[in-house]
């Protein structure tokens, strides 16, 4: 090697166009002496310094006015630690030169990330905060394969690509750069020549925190420490547990009064959580709290996968949150979706000049409904990147599940799209089978790297097997959505009470697949949005029976086998369908006693019942919990069943769907003795008629119902009742 590269390697350098700036800069051994190149933009003298005993051992010579510097150091023949003394047109600075170090990726990280079987990618690539030779900096690493050259830009450098050029790691096409002196808090992204030619800038897709839109930089932040899973956490995900979900949208649940803002972390976590701890919900879902550059995506366009949104505080903020949570004995779960991203320039759309994250053919990489771009599971790295990020968010801040978001349209491509307009897979179908891979993979190295941990599947479909295991040709989930149980109930709830007689099998219909998947019976957002007006604007009648049709509702679903799921304000049966850009409407709760008021303590009573008695939730996924005792009295529209646990406690559940009091109404029982009214949805308490059964009944020597004994009830209009065997 020449002491001096030829005009031509300077010219790319300093033009932003050489993709391989190690070679160059740096200190190299030449046939002509031990060589230091520097690229200082700006400068008016470059020196090198001997870290040893800082004194200077050579003056650079500047080759080109546009800053580059190149000279021998005089009797030395072997590398030293040194770094350069600057000189600018009004002060002097000790710089460490970035270009001294080796390589930064070992070689199992770089094999891993290239076969993309690397549990914690996050691990390598993004910006860390790193020390080598004792020095404090920063390791850039990015993947971008087909990228000519990736320079670091940030506000450390004047955000000029032509200064910190990274080294391509050809063997896996990661660009990476240590660049010492850089700490946490500052500004970066990548300044990227692609595959045409194009300078692009580009956010850190691996970036552990980013700027709020409409800025799209990335932060260097560190890597948040691993939090330990407990006994008790894991516990309360188990098939057996109660689970009812408390759905929270953050930036809308509560806002200040004053000026309409949203809630800091510190503040959800002052508010949200003890609420949620007091109305008995055992879990609490955040819709998707990654960075996002749109609000009205409800942050499902999420381009910050890796960084929680700086809406709220910062990520330091978002972790103390969710810690608050899991004091209070409330386990997180969080929205995530790897299903599609936006196209914005900034993120990872065409990242290298090519469809680098996306599939190339618009027919598999582009989502008509949402005009957002799909995630190419076929490709190593992209499954890396994702399955990575599930496990990231369990593992650095102690979430305890993700919800993962349209499965559907992630694992069909005929997904809403027309004839013509998808691609078959290798045998002509319609199943994405490179997608069906990706999501065995990750719900597998979950279910081996956080046991404990759950993954559940908003799946529209009765694709089979979303909740077996993976080595049994399933998808791997531990629990789905029941969204036909939802489409079906929520119906019949909406048929004036004349009419529900002739719809009776809506609310059947759902225990005959009640078992072939484990599942969570879920009232989310997507029903109270888009003109679907709310929960209570769905029921029929005048202002007393749209209450007493939701309250029996909620009786009837908080006993159906299945976990529990509500969206924030179904709660105290808000009146309007949900608005993310305004809170909920807390002052229905003021002013007194109120129909508001009663709906929110039957949902707390709900929840502890649901809680405090095993019969309603131990064998939630074994139909030995249920059995039917009224299913076909359409015409009174009352159903019965009986839910059961392992040691043979029962609970007796009676729905009247009209708002015609069913009185002497017999129900078989197969035990003698008495039975307690344990709740009663029409109870004066939450603003009902309070016609009942005065706290219990005795059985009778009555057989009904195939059974050898019976109840005779009094079954309240448009209630739901819960009695319960008293031991003997």
């Amino acid at each position: 090697m020449s002491v001096l590269p030829s005009s031509t390697l300077i010219q790319q350098l300093l033009s932003g166009h050489h993709a391989d700036p190690f070679s160059i800069l740096g200190m190299h051994q030449t046939d002509g002496g031990l060589v230091v190149r520097a690229l200082m933009p700006d400068a008016t003298q470059v020196q090198v310094i001997d870290s040893k005993n800082q004194r200077a051992v050579a003056t650079l010579d500047q080759i080109d006015d546009r800053g580059f510097f190149c000279g021998i150091i005089p009797r030395r023949k072997n590398p030293f630690r040194y770094s350069l003394r600057v000189t600018w047109s009004d002060h002097t600075q000790i710089v460490e030169d970035p270009y001294r170090f080796g390589t930064l990726l070992g070689e199992v990280d770089n094999w891993l990330l290239n076969e993309g079987t690397h549990l914690r990618p996050y691990e390598r690539l993004g910006a860390h905060l790193t020390t080598i030779d004792d020095l404090d900096g920063v390791v850039f690493a990015v993947w971008a394969p087909n990228a000519q050259r990736v320079s670091v830009v940030g506000d450390f450098n004047f955000w000029d690509g032509r200064r910190n050029p990274m080294r391509l790691r050809t063997e896996s096409g990661i660009w990476e750069l240590f660049i010492p002196g850089v700490h946490s808090g500052q500004l970066y992204k990548y300044e990227l020549i692609d595959v045409h030619g194009v300078t692009q800038l580009k956010a850190d897709p691996y970036a552990f925190e980013a700027q709020m839109r409409p800025d799209t930089a990335s932060l260097v932040a560190p890597l948040p420490k691993k939090v330990p899973q407990n006994a008790r956490r894991r516990s309360a995900n188990d098939f057996n547990a109660p689970i009812s979900v408390y759905e929270v949208h953050l930036g809308s649940w509560r806002r200040h009064t004053d000026n309409n803002f949203w809630l800091s972390y510190q503040e959800l976590a002052d508010q949200l959580i003890p609420y949620v701890k007091e109305m008995g919900f055992t879990h609490i879902e955040l819709m998707p709290i990654n960075e996002h550059p749109f609000d009205a995506s409800w942050g499902y366009q999420p381009l910050g996968l890796y960084a929680p949104t700086r809406r709220f505080g910062t990520p330091a903020e978002f972790r103390a949150f969710v810690d608050a949570a899991h004091k209070a004995g409330i386990n997180v779960l969080l929205d995530w979706v790897p299903g599609h991203f936006p196209s914005d320039t900034w993120g990872l759309a065409q990242f290298d000049g090519t469809a680098l994250y996306e599939y190339a053919d618009p027919r598999e990489g582009y989502h008509q409904d949402w005009n957002t771009l799909i995630y190419n599971y076929g490709r190593y790295e992209v499954r890396n990147f994702l399955a990575g990020n599930a496990l990231y968010w369990m593992e650095r801040y102690g979430i305890d599940g993700l919800r993962v978001d349209a499965v559907a349209s992630i694992i069909y491509r005929d997904y809403s799209r027309a004839e013509g307009e998808w691609v078959p897979n290798c045998f002509g179908g319609n199943q994405n089978l490179e997608a069906i891979d990706f999501l065995r993979y990750t719900n597998q190295t979950i279910g081996q790297q956080r046991p404990g941990a759950i993954t559940v599947a908003e799946e529209s479909t009765d694709f089979a097997g979303v909740t077996l295991p993976p080595e049994n040709n399933g998808l791997g989930f531990h629990y789905k959505w029941n969204m036909g149980w939802m489409h079906d109930t929520l119906d019949y709830m909406k048929q004036d009470p004349v009419h529900r007689k002739y719809h009776h099998n809506k609310m059947t219909f759902g225990l005959l697949y009640a078992w072939s998947e484990n599942f969570v019976l879920a009232l989310s957002h997507d029903e109270v949005v888009h003109g679907k007006g709310s929960l209570l604007d769905k029921m029929p009648g005048d202002a007393w029976q749209k209450f007493a049709n939701l309250r029996a509702y909620y009786g009837f679903m908080w006993a159906h086998p299945g976990k529990k799921l509500m969206f924030m304000g179904g709660e105290f049966a808000q009146g309007r369908e949900w608005n993310h850009d305004s809170s909920l409407d807390w002052h229905l709760l003021e002013g007194g006693d109120n129909w508001h008021h009663g709906v929110q303590r039957l949902v707390r009573d709900l929840n502890f019942c649901y809680r405090e008695q095993t019969a309603l939730h131990r064998l939630d996924c074994d139909p030995a919990g249920f059995s039917w005792r009224v299913v076909d009295d359409n015409e009174n529209s009352v159903f019965a069943f009986v839910r059961r646990d392992e040691e043979g406690n029962e609970v007796l559940v009676v729905s009247n769907f009209t708002p015609v009091p069913r009185h002497h109404y017999r129900i078989g029982v197969e035990h003698p003795g008495s039975y307690s009214e344990i709740l009663n949805t029409d109870s004066h308490y939450y603003h009902g008629s309070n016609m009942g059964n005065q706290g219990g009944i005795e059985s009778q020597p009555i057989g009904s119902h195939q059974c050898p004994h019976s109840i005779e009830l009094t079954v309240p209009p448009l209630c739901t009742l819960y009695l319960k065997r008293e031991p003997a």
